[in-house]
């Protein structure tokens, strides 16, 4: 007969706080069928000591038979999960322009009873604006720091790195509504195209390894297309806006 896994586990559980990633640790166990020895580190002494006894820095810890697996990470990289590594990445924009695109599918169906329209992809740009808007808007110190690396403005008129998240959730939030268009379209030209410039520059004729400010000054998204794309889609948002009466008559 086929031994039982089990393994032992020592985690962080205390009244004022349960340690998150010994819960993870618990769970991919189980998951991969093992029963868990759960030990629980109720103080912050025992924890401190713990650690020493062990020669280890944190907690939670595993160990299955006689071997210790490590933290929440270690385990993971032990059953093959991936682990997040440092670097350049380009999925948090594929996440955003996903849930933008679904975001528009879901508004013009609900409002014209098409998911697939003119007024969809109008919306993707402009839910794509006010969602970039808001992620440097979280932390606009960080946002207009990184920026400052690239864009041409803002290296010769600091408020600019400020000013430019406002302006693009501004632009999107009246392209959104129809309103307005006065405003929206000059703003989403005026900074979609210093963006695109300052952007091609930076990359394709300086040749820089930046990362790109366009989902927050905390990025690791590289430089380059994500960023020109925001900037043409702005672009081209504004001259569609501009031309539409004519063209849809």
């Amino acid at each position: 007969m086929t031994q039982p896994k089990t393994a032992k586990l020592y985690r962080m559980v205390m009244d004022d706080h349960t340690c998150p990633y010994g819960i993870k640790s618990k769970w991919l166990l189980e998951r991969h069928g093992y029963t868990v020895e759960d030990h629980h580190l109720t103080t912050r002494e025992e924890t401190d000591a713990f650690k020493e006894k062990h020669g280890v820095s944190t907690t939670p810890q595993t160990w299955i038979g006689d071997e210790r697996i490590g933290g929440y990470t270690d385990l993971a990289a032990h059953f093959g999960n991936p682990v997040k590594q440092e670097g350049t990445t380009y999925w948090p924009v594929a996440v955003l322009f996903a849930m933008t695109a679904l975001m528009a599918l879901g508004a013009a169906f609900v409002t014209t009873g098409e998911p697939f329209s003119i007024l969809t992809a109008e919306w993707f740009v402009s839910f794509s604006m006010c969602a970039l808007a808001y992620l440097k808007l979280r932390d606009v110190e960080s946002f207009s720091s990184m920026f400052l690396n690239y864009d041409l403005l803002a290296k010769r008129w600091v408020p600019y790195g400020y000013i430019y998240p406002w302006a693009e959730g501004l632009a999107g939030v009246l392209m959104t509504a129809h309103i307005l268009d006065i405003v929206s379209i000059p703003v989403a030209l005026f900074i979609g195209t210093i963006g695109a410039v300052s952007v091609f520059k930076a990359v394709y004729i300086d040749r820089r390894e930046l990362k790109c400010a366009c989902v927050g000054g905390d990025s690791n998204v590289p430089l380059g297309f994500v960023s020109l794309t925001e900037n043409l889609f702005m672009i081209g948002m504004a001259i569609w806006m501009l031309i539409k009466p004519a063209v849809l008559g």
